[in-house]
């Protein structure tokens, strides 16, 4: 029980980091620049859903992996676990839910990088989060 509060808790942190970059580099016009429209507005409706999904999506940290090194650990398994939410979002949140095509690519063609280096984000703060935790990241 202790182990899955700490990778609930480290997808919460992780979706927490996500979702404040992905406001603040929208509100900059950084992903406009690119030619992507994804600058959403802070508002608990964006923010809840996002921070219980971030949540839900840290049980994949339950799943065993490699251990290694602090940096190589970490920095890879959060990598590494973030493309299972950036493949739902892109295959099946944007065409099926959203109605933005697959790969989102009606908000841009860049929307994958994008939507990778959000997840990318996000692994990686969860699961410092649980390796900081002593939940073994």
């Amino acid at each position: 029980m202790r182990r899955i509060s700490i990778v609930f808790a480290g997808g919460v942190f992780g979706a927490f980091v996500n979702s404040l970059l992905a406001w603040y580099l929208g509100r900059k016009g950084i992903p406009q620049q690119f030619g992507v429209a994804i600058a959403p507005a802070w508002s608990a409706q964006y923010l809840y859903p996002r921070l219980v999904w971030g949540g839900l999506w840290g049980l994949v940290f339950l799943a065993p992996a490699w251990r290694s090194g602090f940096w190589v650990g970490v920095f890879a398994r959060g990598v590494l676990f973030s493309l299972l939410p950036t493949l739902f979002q892109l295959l099946y949140v944007f065409p099926v839910l959203q109605g933005k095509a697959v790969l989102g690519l009606t908000l841009g063609k860049l929307t994958p990088v994008f939507v990778f280096f959000y997840n990318a984000v996000w692994g990686f703060c969860a699961a410092l989060w649980t390796y900081g935790s002593k939940g073994d990241a």
